[in-house]
């Protein structure tokens, strides 16, 4: 892990076109802003792992059964 120090009002650059930029300090909160391009999905840790965790669950309840009726609803299904 790499650790940085920054102030208020400085920022880290990620690549070519992401930047995090210190908005304020207060208290044991930090206010940061992400500058990124609308394709890069940014959630809070906990909100990207309630994600993970909801796509497992269901991609563990698609049965056989049901993948078959929806390639027979789209048309895609193989002779």
């Amino acid at each position: 892990m790499l650790v940085l120090s920054r102030k208020v009002k400085e920022a880290i650059q990620i690549g070519d076109d992401i930047e995090i930029t210190v908005l304020s300090i207060e208290g044991d909160q930090v206010k940061l802003g992400i500058n990124a391009p609308r394709h890069v999905e940014i959630h809070r840790k906990e909100i990207y792992l309630a994600i993970q965790e909801e796509n497992n669950e269901a991609a563990k309840t698609i049965s056989f059964e049901s993948l078959k009726g929806f390639f027979k609803a789209t048309g895609k299904e193989k002779s």
